[in-house]
């Protein structure tokens, strides 16, 4: 395939029966499936994610995204009339002021007032941005993340129906820092056992936060890839991190990325020798085939929707023929699909 198509959305797609989207979590967060895909061959093999050590070495580093996925879904009303509304919180800019995603987007202009919780959280619409998102700056008595706790919902994806009867099974085990509005899910098949196992196979761990935002809900919607644009999303690397995957690479281990988001944090700190640089920003990276890794050796991450930024990244990586075959192969073999479903691990 010429690289004319390999910049096309339209060469991202597969065909997936709605029955293979996880609605759930699995009672036992490392019994998922996964498949292990060699990018060179394209040859597949079929296991269990708690058999993930298999295929690690003493001297690797996995590097983990430690955000935490906050309660950004709030139902509300209008006011005055009391009509419903939906806030989803992307990313906060001051103590009172939040950029958001509002429903029904007609109804809440600049000036419009929303209330939840029978008063104990208000706000006003202070700016629609171009993009349709919105700048709500909310009054409150007390501790906004409280508040919002109390009554936030988990920001589940649309394509998930049924409803989370537990909020932690959307959060990752080594989950931190407050900030994301999804999950990064890659990390969601670990539990501390596993981690501790691999830990004492010498198998080292680095942490990186990227607060997942709007890219995650985002459609492609150009057919040209150059044409697309991706938000912002905050990030931070430390130096004990960038020291330890320096090392790594150093000493002849390799780079595991766990997940879509520590592969772009990664990404956008390392410079064209391979070296990763500490700091904190913002990131719009945007990775789809023709792209040169500088990061990463492996990635572990689950299986993602047709068209999407993510499985172009995933292509990048791996070569786009390759990841479709194994796509196809994982319908066929019934794997789980998205956030709750089984995973890859490509090496």
């Amino acid at each position: 395939m010429d690289s004319v198509d390999l910049l096309r959305r339209s060469s991202y797609f597969y065909d997936l029966p709605q029955e293979l989207i996880a609605q759930d979590p699995l009672e036992e967060r490392s019994a998922s499936r996964l498949m292990v895909l060699d990018r060179n061959t394209g040859e597949t093999k079929h296991r269990h994610f708690y058999e993930i050590g298999e295929y690690l070495r003493e001297g690797d580093c996995l590097v983990i995204n430690n955000t935490r996925v906050i309660p950004a879904r709030l139902i509300g009303k209008r006011e005055p009339g009391g009509g419903a509304c939906e806030i989803l919180l992307l990313k906060r800019l001051s103590d009172v002021r939040w950029e958001c995603i509002v429903r029904p987007g007609k109804r809440l202009r600049e000036g419009a007032r929303v209330s939840f919780g029978d008063g104990l959280l208000e706000g006003q619409i202070s700016s629609v941005l171009p993009d349709g998102n919105r700048h709500i700056d909310f009054e409150f008595e007390g501790i906004f993340e409280e508040i919002l706790d109390r009554l936030g919902e988990m920001p589940l994806p649309p394509y998930i129906t049924h409803k989370l009867s537990d909020r932690e099974r959307y959060q990752t085990v080594y989950a931190k820092f407050d900030g994301s509005a999804a999950a990064p899910t890659a990390g969601l098949h670990f539990t501390d056992s596993l981690l501790s196992d691999l830990e004492s196979k010498g198998i080292r761990r680095a942490e990186v936060t990227l607060h997942v935002g709007l890219g995650t809900f985002r459609p492609v919607k150009e057919d040209d890839l150059r044409n697309h644009i991706m938000h912002t999303e905050h990030y931070e690397v430390t130096q004990e991190t960038a020291d330890l995957i320096n090392r790594t690479r150093q000493e002849g281990g390799r780079i595991i990325s766990v997940g879509t988001t520590s592969t772009r944090t990664l990404e956008s700190v390392t410079d064209e020798s391979g070296i990763v640089h500490p700091g904190s920003g913002e990131t719009d990276i945007f990775i789809y085939p023709g792209y040169h890794f500088r990061a990463i050796d492996g990635l572990i991450t689950n299986f993602h929707l047709p068209e999407s930024t993510l499985i172009m990244l995933v292509s990048a990586f791996a070569g786009r023929e390759n990841v479709l075959a194994a796509y196809e192969e994982a319908v066929r073999e019934r794997y789980r699909f998205f956030s709750f479903g089984d995973a890859m691990l490509i090496v």
